[in-house]
Formats: structure tokens, C-alpha cells, sequence
């Protein structure tokens, strides 16, 4: 099972269990009758979970992202809307639990506005925990530290201007950060025209994952291209590079809170960046990081023996990928 599907599947089994057990509550506060809150809590969450994650997450994706705030925001209430007022106003849960319905349907918009309560607060939820608790103390951490460049990214935004450049790079993320869900990666932070994507020492060195997750973005603008060019005129490509090392990882900040990693291998990762826009396959990655793979690169790699870098008067040993080079 690819990391995708795992993930959606198992935020699926986690949102839909709460919601049994929140809505079992609420019914048996409110009637005493656990089995019907069980039934709806079911009833309303998997179809709605489902249609989140596979529809709304999935082909709809692209599209949903190009509408405004509002627009989107519309769509998604528009479509939960239609899966839970049919199943409250047909008191679905009530019928599959055997119990007898409510003719007068005098808790219908209470049920609907908890329903509704209980969909903001699973997202909030969600938002929230994918960006704190995690890092409260700093901590020091070994990790893969990958970055990705748009390349020629300053000659596309004179050529494009800067709605459109902001489109391009918005859409070039997306299609780049499913490689990355791919491949269990956690994406640091964009930066400009740049995306920084990390792992742990234990998680990446399985199956060379960063290396892996590099080639997969290009196969994912490969995939695109056509698309791209037909929208925007042109095709981006990227470069990129890999390091390793320890890393200090923690939360800063105040009014907005920000999670950020510091030390020597975030510069040596950016800097050998820069190198990998001077060689073929535009690709660099340092000998340290090559070396923590459990298993031999999934394709060939040449030594390029000690480059120079700033910062480092004795420079780094680097390997670069067996590809064609970038225009």
C-alpha cells in the first residue's frame, strides 16, 4: 500500500471513530439511545470523510485550489451539506437501530447544527495538530535535508508576471508535495521558489526515500507537462539537493508560531543547491547523507569527488545523479 492511500485510510479510521463515539454521547445526553448516535455518527462521517479525502483531496484537488476562499469554502459546505441533512431528515440512524422515528422532527436543526459543529471542529483539529505540541522544547535531531528549486524561476516570472508566476509555483508544490507524501517525507517550508522536505534518520535512509522522492516530482512533472505548458505556456523543471547531519529542530515565535530547523546542514544542504545549478542532472547530494542508506540508490550516481563550497575551507564530498541536464 503506497504511503497515500495509508495515510488517507487511516485519518479516515481515526475521524470516523471519533465521530461514533462524539455522536453516541450527544445521543444518549439527549434520547438515552447510544446504538442511534453510533449509527449516525457512522452514517454522517465516512461519507463525508470519504468524499474529503478521496474527492474533494484527490481529482478535485487542482481545481478546489484555484477558487478563492470563499468559493471553496462554498463547494465543501455545499457538499456535506447534501450527505447530512437527507440522512437527519430521513432519521437514517434511527432506522437502521430499530428504533421508532420522530414524525415531528422537532430535533432536526439541532442535530444538523451539531452535525455541522462536529465536521469545524474535526478540521480545526486536523489543521492544528500538523503544526504544534510537537517541537515545544528544542530538540536535536539527525535528518535528511532535501531542497528543491524551480529552475530558471526568474526568467519565468519576468515572462509570466506575478499573478501568473504565483499560480505556476502554487500548482508546481502541489504536484511536487505528493512525492513527498509519497515517500514519508515532511515538508519544512516553501520558500520562494524553493521547497524544503526532510526526514528522519530511520525513515529516510529506508530505500534511499529522499533520493527516490526527487525523481518521483520529476516523473510528476513529466506526468504535467502537457497540462502546464497548455496553461501557463511553459513547463517547469527542478534541481535539487541532499545533505545530512544533526539539526536542531523547535518552535519560535510568538504572535505567529513557526517550527524551524538550525544548524550547519541546512546551509551545506542550500548551498550545494546552488552547486547542483552548475552540473549535469542538476542534481547534488553529499557523501554523508549517501552513506546512511540501508540499500544501494534505485539508479546510477557518479562520484564527483570534494567540491568547494562557502563556508567550508575543506569542502564536501558529493555524488550526482545520471541524468541529462537541465536547460
Amino acid at each position: 500500500m503506497n504511503a497515500r492511500l495509508e495515510k488517507k485510510l487511516r485519518l479516515l479510521t481515526v475521524i470516523v471513530t471519533a465521530s461514533m463515539i462524539g455522536a453516541a454521547i450527544y445521543s444518549f445526553a439527549t434520547t438515552r439511545e447510544i446504538t442511534v448516535g453510533i449509527s449516525y455518527g457512522l452514517l454522517i462521517s465516512a461519507p463525508i470523510t470519504g468524499i474529503s479525502l478521496f474527492v474533494l483531496e484527490g481529482p478535485m484537488r487542482v481545481w478546489l485550489g484555484g477558487l478563492s476562499f470563499t468559493a471553496n469554502l462554498m463547494v465543501r459546505s455545499a457538499i456535506y451539506a447534501a450527505v447530512i441533512v437527507p440522512i437527519l431528515f430521513f432519521q437514517l440512524g434511527t432506522v437502521i437501530s430499530g428504533v421508532a422515528r420522530d414524525p415531528s422532527h422537532k430535533a432536526l436543526w439541532i442535530d444538523i447544527a451539531y452535525s455541522v459543529a462536529c465536521v469545524v471542529l474535526v478540521n480545526l483539529v486536523l489543521g492544528i495538530t500538523n503544526i504544534i505540541g510537537r517541537y515545544h522544547t528544542p530538540i536535536e535531531e539527525k535528518r535528511f535535508v532535501l531542497f528543491v528549486d524551480i529552475a530558471g524561476s526568474t526568467g519565468l516570472a519576468e515572462r509570466l508576471g506575478g499573478i501568473a508566476i504565483h499560480r505556476l509555483l502554487d500548482r508546481t508544490f502541489r504536484l511536487l508535495t505528493l512525492s513527498v507524501i509519497d515517500y514519508r517525507g515532511e515538508v519544512l517550508n516553501y520558500v520562494g521558489d524553493e521547497v524544503i522536505v526532510t526526514w528522519p534518520e530511520r525513515s529516510g535512509a529506508i530505500e534511499c526515500r529522499p533520493l527516490r522522492c526527487f525523481m518521483a516530482m520529476r516523473d510528476e512533472l513529466s506526468r504535467a507537462m502537457s497540462q502546464l505548458e497548455r496553461e501557463f505556456g511553459v513547463a517547469p523543471r527542478i534541481r535539487g539537493s541532499l545533505h545530512f547531519g544533526p539539526v536542531i529542530v523547535g518552535e519560535i515565535g510568538d504572535l505567529k508560531r513557526a517550527i524551524v530547523f538550525n544548524g550547519d546542514v541546512m546551509n551545506t544542504a542550500a548551498r550545494l543547491e546552488e552547486l547542483s545549478r552548475n552540473v549535469d542532472g542538476g542534481f547534488l547530494a553529499s557523501r554523508a547523507a549517501m552513506q546512511r542508506f540501508n540499500s544501494a540508490p534505485p539508479f546510477a550516481v557518479r562520484d564527483l569527488g570534494r567540491l568547494a563550497i562557502r563556508g567550508r575551507a575543506d569542502g564536501i564530498d558529493v555524488v550526482g545523479i545520471e541524468a541529462p541536464a537541465l536547460a
